[in-house]
């Protein structure tokens, strides 16, 4: 088990990422603009859903390559820190994208958004290398089997997720307007996301290269 203060501040990290708006944010405002709080709850399951099979694959692909070749986990943990870097650039250079850009979706059973929604998060490239780039940076071998640890990371993040992607969905309507008063307060949300990013994988480069 990692330490308790690892844990915490990847909770942290994990809780502001997903607090930044991004894809999934806008899709469960759009299915709520659409169908309702129902609609949404039924987009955000399907997201946590697709998240935790991103976390069993994660864990199965980043435990093999841990124990059979820790050369290339330490490259994985290298390009994981280069990766974190190039989200983090993009954060501050992000466009004035805002929840009104969460076009209203054609209605569909409640059934079917939960199936598109975990099929959104799954055939999402970018959610697999977040995973691939992140849990490798805050394992501690020392402190115990790795696999447990990856899953542990990967499930904070996955439930981070849901309390951030709930206050959307109950309050869309009101947090479009407010997006679309307030873009200052978007670009805050970016460059905090983005602080952490580059300053994370900055500080893990800088630790592999000594």
């Amino acid at each position: 088990m990692p330490p308790i203060e690892t844990l915490v501040a990847f909770t942290v990290a994990a809780f502001i990422m997903n607090l930044a708006p991004g894809p999934s944010n806008l899709y469960v405002i759009a299915r709520t603009i659409s169908q309702g709080v129902n609609g949404g709850l039924a987009a955000v399951t399907g997201l946590a859903v697709g998240s935790l099979l991103h976390v069993i694959a994660a864990v199965l692909g980043l435990s093999a390559l841990f124990e059979y070749s820790p050369l290339a986990y330490t490259a994985l943990k290298i390009g994981g820190a280069a990766y974190l870097i190039y989200l983090g650039i993009n954060y501050f250079r992000a466009g004035q994208q805002t929840a009104q850009n969460g076009s209203v979706l054609k209605t569909q059973t409640y059934w079917k958004i939960f199936r598109e929604s975990v099929m959104v998060e799954v055939t999402n490239p970018k959610t697999a290398l977040f995973f691939l780039a992140l849990l490798p940076q805050f394992v501690v071998p020392a402190a115990g089997p790795t696999a447990p640890q990856f899953l542990l990371l990967g499930l904070i993040v996955t439930l981070s997720a849901i309390p951030c992607d709930l206050f959307v969905a109950f309050y869309a309507s009101r947090a479009t307007k407010w997006m679309r008063e307030n873009n200052s307060v978007r670009k805050l949300q970016d460059r905090v996301a983005g602080t952490i990013l580059t300053g994370l994988g900055s500080y893990i480069l800088l630790t592999e290269s000594r």
